[in-house]
């Protein structure tokens, strides 16, 4: 599994958001990677699916970080 937040968010990206993101400069994809950490981490119903499915909540986390844009 990759250490590196940006690569992590990437991964946890649908294939559509995950090309888009990819043509993204580097720092735009720091800040949404930045913004999907954040969300991980604040959202307690995140919190739960983690622990079902830690995959399926970065999904999760991503796809709400991609609806939204950056913060």
């Amino acid at each position: 599994m990759p250490t590196d937040p940006v690569e992590r968010f990437l991964a946890a990206l649908d294939p559509d958001h995950r090309e888009a993101v990819a043509a993204k400069s580097h720092e735009e994809q720091r800040q949404l990677a930045a913004a999907w950490e954040r969300e991980l981490e604040s959202d307690d119903e995140l919190d739960t699916l983690d622990e079902l499915s830690p995959p399926a909540a970065e999904a999760e986390a991503a796809r709400r970080v991609m609806e939204r844009g950056t913060d």
